[in-house]
C-alpha cells in the first residue's frame, strides 16, 4: 500500500482536510489510493447516470413510436373492419334482391304455367270440335253422292212422277243448306285451331323467356352464397374446426326444417328447363341453410376482441425462455376493461398460482378461453356472460413483470393460438 502511495503521490499528491471547532483542530489525511478510490466511484457514479438517463430516453421514444404504429394499426384496422362491413351489407341487399327477383319469377311462371294449361285444354276442345264437323261433312257429303245418284238413276231409267221430282228437289236443297253450314263451321273452326296455335307459340315463347331469366337470377344467387360460405369455412379451417362437424353439431341442436320445394312444372313440354331450375333452388336453399347453420357457429366462438381500448401486444404464443407460453399478451393501463369475447358460462372465477387474478370461460362447441393477472374480477363462478359484457379489469397479479392481460384459448383442452380467432374475426366481419 506504501509503494501503491508513493507511484501515486506525483499524480495526486496528499491532501489533509482541516476540520476546526471551537477548542480544537484536527484533520483528515487524503492518501492517493483514498483520493483514486473517491474519483473512480465519482466517475462510475457518472457513467450511469448518463446511461440510465440515455436508456429512459431511448425507451419513451420507443414507446412514442409504438404507440403511434398501435394508433396506425388499428385505424387502419377499423377502416379495413368498415370496408368488409360495407361489402358484407352490399352482398346481403343483393341476395335479398335477388330472392325478391326470384319469387317475382316463380310467379310469373307459375301464372303462365296456368294460361299455358288453360290453352292447351281449349287446343284439345278445338281438335275435337274440328273432328266433329268434319265427320258430319263426310256424312253429308256421302248423303248428296247418294242422293246425286237416286236422281240420275230415276232420270236415266224412268220418268220421274212431279211429286217424287219434289222431293228430290227438297232433298237436295237440304243437303246444299247443310254443307254450305258445315263448310262455314269448318273453316271457322280452322280459323279458330289457328289462333289458338299462334297463342300457344306465344305462351310458349314468353315461357321460355322466363325459364332464361329465372336461370340468370338463380345462377347470380347460386354464385353470392357460395362466395359467402367460402370465407366462414376458412374461418373453422384456421382455428383447427372440422367446418363438416361444426355443421353436425348446431344441427343436432337446431333441427327444424321446412316442407319440401313444391314441384314449378306440370306441363309436358319444357319439363327438363323447369326441373333444373327447381333443382337449382333446391341447393341455394341448401346453401342457405348451411350459411344460416354456420352464423349460429360464429355466434358461438369467442371472436370478439377482450381488450378493445388502447394497448399493445407484448408477447405471442409459442415458446419462450425455454417454456411454452400458451397465450397472448396484451398490455395496457391498470384497471383497463376485459369483455367477454363470446357467449359462455364462468368455470373459474378467483387467484390461481402464476395466474394471480383468473377467469376461465366455457363456450360451446368445446371452446374455453381464460384471462389471467387481473386486478379485479367482476363475474362469479357459473355465471352466464355475453358477449362484450364487462368481466373484470387489466392487472399486474401473479407471476407477472408489469400490467397486461395474458388472454388463452383452449379447444377440447389443448391450448391453441388466440390470434387465429382474432384474425378469422377481422377477416370475415
Amino acid at each position: 500500500m506504501n509503494r501503491l502511495n508513493s507511484s501515486l503521490e506525483r499524480i495526486l499528491p496528499e491532501q489533509r482536510l482541516f476540520l476546526r471547532s471551537d477548542d480544537a483542530t484536527r484533520f483528515i489525511r487524503l492518501r492517493p489510493v483514498t483520493q483514486l478510490v473517491g474519483v473512480s466511484g465519482l466517475t462510475v457514479v457518472f457513467g450511469w447516470a448518463l446511461v440510465a438517463s440515455a436508456l429512459l430516453v431511448i425507451d419513451s421514444v420507443s414507446s412514442g413510436a409504438s404507440r403511434d404504429q398501435v394508433r396506425r394499426a388499428q385505424s387502419a384496422f377499423e377502416q379495413r373492419l368498415d370496408q368488409l362491413s360495407s361489402e358484407r351489407d352490399a352482398r346481403a341487399a343483393e341476395a335479398v334482391a335477388a330472392q325478391n327477383r326470384f319469387t317475382v319469377a316463380l310467379d310469373q311462371v307459375s301464372e303462365m304455367q296456368s294460361k299455358l294449361l288453360a290453352s292447351e285444354e281449349r287446343r284439345r276442345e278445338l281438335e275435337t270440335g274440328l273432328n266433329v264437323v268434319k265427320s258430319t261433312l263426310r256424312d253429308t257429303i256421302s248423303e248428296r253422292n247418294d242422293a246425286q245418284r237416286l236422281v240420275d238413276a230415276a232420270g236415266t231409267d224412268a220418268p220421274v212422277a212431279p211429286d217424287r221430282a219434289q222431293e228430290v228437289s227438297v232433298a237436295l236443297d237440304i243437303l246444299t243448306g247443310e254443307l254450305r253450314t258445315a263448310a262455314a263451321e269448318r273453316s271457322a273452326a280452322l280459323q279458330q285451331a289457328e289462333e289458338a296455335e299462334t297463342a300457344i307459340a306465344d305462351l310458349e315463347l314468353q315461357r321460355d323467356e322466363i325459364i332464361a331469366r329465372n336461370d340468370e337470377i338463380l345462377t347470380q344467387l347460386e354464385n353470392a352464397v357460395t362466395v359467402s360460405v367460402g370465407p366462414l369455412d376458412d374461418v373453422f379451417r384456421s382455428v383447427g374446426m372440422n367446418p363438416e362437424d361444426v355443421l353436425d353439431t348446431i344441427r343436432s341442436g337446431y333441427s327444424g326444417q321446412g316442407g319440401p320445394l313444391t314441384p314449378l312444372a306440370h306441363s309436358t313440354r319444357g319439363d327438363a328447363a323447369l326441373s333444373q331450375g327447381a333443382s337449382k333452388a333446391r341447393q341455394i336453399i341448401v346453401t342457405l341453410d348451411q350459411m344460416n347453420t354456420y352464423r349460429i357457429a360464429m355466434e358461438k366462438l369467442p371472436l370478439a376482441m377482450p381488450v378493445e381500448k388502447s394497448f399493445r401486444y407484448t408477447s405471442g404464443y409459442g415458446r419462450r425462455w425455454g417454456r411454452m407460453h400458451e397465450g397472448v399478451d396484451m398490455a395496457g393501463p391498470i384497471g383497463t376493461p376485459i369483455l367477454a369475447p363470446g357467449d359462455g358460462v364462468v368455470t373459474f372465477a378467483g387467484r390461481q398460482s402464476g395466474y394471480g387474478y383468473l377467469i376461465k370461460i366455457e363456450h360451446e362447441l368445446g371452446v374455453e378461453t381464460r384471462y389471467a393477472h387481473l386486478s379485479k374480477i367482476r363475474v362469479k363462478q357459473g355465471q352466464r356472460v355475453s358477449q362484450g359484457e364487462q368481466i373484470g379489469d387489466m392487472g399486474n397479479t401473479g407471476r407477472s413483470t408489469g400490467p397486461h392481460l395474458h388472454y388463452e384459448v383452449r379447444m377440447n383442452g389443448r391450448a391453441v393460438d388466440p390470434m387465429t380467432f382474432i384474425k378469422a374475426a377481422s377477416n370475415v366481419f
